[in-house]
């Protein structure tokens, strides 16, 4: 009766270490924002955001603590408002959309903390510039879509970087534009 008990007990082990499978996520475009700020004249934040991005998440775990990020988006779908400004950035001098057609994100770590938090790291390029970067991430929850029953998880995810660091704008001098940039994305997610 023992060997019987350890056999299965073997066996419920060995089962139970079996790895899980990773699954995807996609992103729903049209209840997402991918922003930018940046302060101009020391006084005042000036915000922004790509109309075209795509993004997926890929984790084998529940609370997406071993979580892949990756975002692209068009550079020339940048909007801020005003259309003189928008063909501006999208100039040699800032963006230069012609050469560097797209921005990416792939994370590298995740580090899950309290609260829905993450520690998200991960290499960025923009304007043909890769740079690691560390972002934090804010797991939102989860839920099943009505419509569509798919379930569904949504993140905020914010982090700064420094325009000089990826060669934008290297004529426009502080104050005019900060060096500082902030990142916004607000993005929900469907299970594939």
């Amino acid at each position: 009766m023992k060997k019987l008990t350890l056999i299965a007990g073997l066996a419920f082990g060995l089962f139970s270490f079996v790895p899980t499978e990773s699954t995807s996520w996609s992103i729903d475009a049209m209840h997402s924002h991918v922003g930018f700020s940046i302060n101009h004249l020391g006084i005042n934040d000036v915000q922004g955001n790509f109309g075209k991005f795509d993004s997926k998440i890929t984790s084998s775990k529940v609370d997406f603590s071993d979580a892949i990020f990756e975002f692209s988006a068009e550079a020339a779908s940048v909007n801020t408002g005003l259309s003189m400004r928008d063909d501006h950035i999208k100039k040699a001098d800032i963006l230069d959309v012609e050469k560097f057609p797209t921005l990416t994100f792939k994370s590298t770590s995740i580090s899950k903390g309290k609260d829905g938090a993450y520690k998200l790291v991960g290499d960025l390029t923009l304007h043909g510039v890769t740079k690691s970067v560390e972002l934090s991430a804010k797991y939102n929850g989860g839920t099943t879509h009505p419509m569509n029953k798919k379930s569904m998880a949504g993140f905020t995810i914010k982090g700064n970087i420094k325009r000089s660091d990826f060669g934008i704008a290297k004529e426009m001098p502080a104050p005019m534009l900060s060096d500082e940039m902030g990142i916004n994305v607000f993005a929900e997610y469907a299970k594939n």
